[in-house]
């Protein structure tokens, strides 16, 4: 857990009274008077974006003339380093093996099937991204949904009902959030990436029983996430499957932002971390990160993907994966895997690692407060402040680069951050023009809350000066 430094806590705290206080008095002053004099302010949530998400895109600039208020549009855009979008391999633009065949999937099937999967929204595309899939997590079977979010809001409650029991990390993703309240069976949280205090609350609740009654739970499974979205943090997979295994409770694994992103493979946190992919009852992914495309897959036994096809409004109801979003998973899968005949798959994890492991390296010597661990390309950085907030990223938007900056409901009210997303499609002097940006940024803003690592020219003047 993030240990947050007692003034830092208490000026933060502050900061909110004030902006609350402030508020309030512009409010209602609002309602007597209009503001008569304007300004071009620019806001720092919901940019639009006028190109592919690529390592570099084009921004669309907006202002204000009643204190942000309300935004306008230009026509006007401005090129800017990409350090927010989760394009993890570079799939999100145009690719030499993808995007043609996507092309032509989009000539022959349309851009939708206009119906679901049940009725006439099946494909050849789909059963052959179902099976594409199962092969590249491990597991027998698979089903593919069109979107990340229902994937969890959705499969949860035909898994789980009354007489159930959720452990969920107390940081995990809204849809899990939203699934667990909505299937009706208990629900309780275990402290984030934390095995002993899973295992503590798994004794407890199996002890307990059901509420009043005292029967035995009618099922148990554990929730957790291969790579926290919000804190860039490898899940301790290994530890957390032996307890399940212990207490016999089932293991529900997201790998929402780590499938495709991390292990030599591309195979995700179980690959990465030497797990058993039989020992992940439910391995639950998206294509939207590392795939470049849309939608969502649970991976698991045939007989539980079988139950699913039959119970599962998002299968039965919901319109199936767009055509060409489906052939663009398969040939992403196809090219990290090597079968294009080219090895660019394995250069491209082997660059997003490399990415990911120097730029957090450099940020964390230059005195930055970055959560974490290596390998994962999701990296944030502490602001804290409600005023570092909007301060950080619009100063290195003022200098091209555009970042994402994430407050509370997301994250909790004092630990505010930005969220920085390494691509496999950034290069050396991306990142190192990003590092220059964030060390005259962070300075002006006040976020570099460590004492930064001299430079290894001045540390030698320093060591040699100490032996004269």
């Amino acid at each position: 857990m993030i240990a947050i430094p007692y003034l830092t806590a208490l000026t933060t705290y502050f900061s909110y009274g004030l902006l609350f206080v402030f508020g309030q008095v512009r409010d209602f002053f609002r309602k007597i008077i209009d503001w008569w004099s304007a300004s071009n302010l620019q806001d720092c949530f919901n940019r639009p974006i006028a190109s592919a998400p690529d390592a570099w895109f084009d921004v669309v600039e907006r202002y204000s003339n009643d204190y942000n208020k309300t935004l306008k549009l230009t026509k006007k855009t401005s090129r800017c380093l990409n350090l927010g979008s989760y394009n993890y391999l570079g799939f999100a633009a145009s690719d030499e093996y993808c995007t043609p065949r996507a092309i032509e999937t989009l000539k022959k099937y349309s851009p939708s099937t206009c119906s679901s999967r049940v009725d006439g929204g099946t494909t050849d595309l789909h059963n052959e991204l179902e099976e594409c899939v199962a092969n590249f997590v491990g597991k027998p079977a698979a089903i593919v949904f069109g979107m990340g979010y229902v994937t969890n809001s959705a499969i949860l409650p035909v898994l789980m009902g009354k007489g159930g029991l959720i452990v969920s990390d107390s940081l995990n993703h809204n849809s899990i959030v939203n699934g667990a309240r909505g299937s009706g069976a208990r629900v309780c949280v275990f402290q984030h990436n934390t095995p002993a205090h899973l295992e503590e609350v798994l004794r407890e609740k199996i002890a307990e029983g059901q509420p009043r009654t005292r029967r035995p739970w009618k099922k148990i499974i554990v929730i957790v996430e291969g790579i926290y979205s919000m804190e860039g943090e490898l899940c301790k997979l290994p530890e957390i499957i032996a307890i399940c295994k212990k207490y016999k409770a089932y293991t529900y694994l997201d790998e929402a932002h780590s499938i495709g992103a991390v292990g030599k493979t591309g195979r995700g946190v179980c690959e990465l971390l030497g797990v058993d992919t039989a020992d992940v009852d439910i391995m639950m992914g998206t294509f939207t990160k590392s795939f470049g495309s849309c939608g969502g897959y649970i991976a698991g036994s045939k007989e539980l993907i079988q139950y699913l096809k039959y119970t599962c409004p998002a299968y039965l109801y919901a319109t199936s994966i767009s055509p060409p979003a489906a052939q663009q998973i398969i040939c992403a899968i196809k090219v990290l895997l090597g079968e294009d005949g080219s090895n660019r798959g394995a250069q491209k994890l082997a660059r997003i690692r490399e990415n990911s492991n120097f730029f957090r390296s450099e940020l964390q010597k230059m005195g930055f407060e970055v959560l974490g661990d290596n390998d994962s390309p999701v990296m944030p950085i502490m602001l804290y402040n409600p005023a570092k907030i909007p301060a950080f990223s619009r100063e290195c938007l003022k200098q091209n680069v555009a970042v994402v900056t994430v407050a509370f409901p997301a994250t909790p009210l004092l630990l505010a951050r930005a969220r920085i997303c390494i691509s496999a499609s950034h290069t050396r002097e991306d990142l190192i023009k990003a590092l220059e940006v964030f060390g005259r940024v962070g300075d002006l803003v006040g976020i570099k809350y460590f004492p930064a690592e001299p430079k290894k020219a001045q540390a030698e003047e320093e060591r040699l000066l100490k032996v004269d």
